[in-house]
This record gives C-alpha cells, structure tokens and sequence, in this order.
C-alpha cells in the first residue's frame, strides 16, 4: 500500500472564484491558496479545505482538455459528503443557487440523504445519519 499518496480532487467550473465564494458559503470550505491570475485574468487553481478534506477549483480550459459539466453535458463524477446535519448542509446549498436533483429523506441503505447539482453543473450527494422521525 502506498501511504504517501494524496488526493485533492479538482473541479472544473468557468468562473473559480465565483465557485470559490459558492463553496465557501455553502459548505464552509475555507479557502487556503488561491494562484495569482493567467492571461485571461483567472486563477488556474484555489485551494479549499473543508473538515478534514482537501479540494481545488480551477477554470474550464478547453485546449488543455479542462471542461466543466456545462461542456461535457453533465457531471462525470458525483462528490459525497456525509455531515452531521444533510438537511441544513442541503437547504444551506440550495440558499446559494445549488438545486435539488434528489430530496434529502431516510434512505433505506441507512443514512439521510439527497443530491443536489451547485451552480457550476457538480452534482453532490449529502448523507449523514437518519432521523428517528424521518422528517
């Protein structure tokens, strides 16, 4: 096993510090390095942790093969986040633009949890523990 490997999954969207200001908003992620501006005057990446996990945004270059969903037509990757409270992580999403794809209700696999799509095409799914009363 390879213990010095690291992930930090990017997600490509077209504008990074709009989406950088989203995540920070709705998820709390706390931005930890932001490049200076490319010729085109946006950041190439920005960092961001959130509780113990890592993850960038960089923007959506076509001739470098960088396309966000809105080029491909959809998310090629849903991003899963468990909490302590999905339903406020959901609506505090949903505040800032994202939207709901699937409601977040006590799922028979045993957790609460939903999927909603941010304002930049990534579709999140946000699980954390059931509720006795499943409302």
């Amino acid at each position: 096993m390879m213990s010095d490997i690291r992930l930090f999954p990017r997600l490509v969207v077209p504008d990074p510090e709009l989406a950088s200001a989203f995540y920070q908003a709705a998820l709390g992620a706390e931005q930890v390095f932001s490049a200076p501006p490319t010729d085109d005057g946006r950041p190439s990446v920005i960092d961001h942790r959130v509780g113990g996990a890592s993850f960038r945004v960089s923007p959506a270059v076509a001739a470098w093969g960088w396309l966000s969903p809105d080029d491909l037509g959809g998310s090629a990757v849903l991003l899963e986040v468990e909490v302590g409270d999905p339903d406020a992580v959901g609506e505090r999403m949903v505040a800032h633009g994202a939207e709901v794809v699937v409601p977040i209700e006590n799922r028979p696999y045993g957790k609460r949890s939903g999927r909603v799509r941010d304002p930049f095409g990534h579709l999140w799914i946000i699980s954390g523990e059931l509720k006795p009363d499943g409302r």
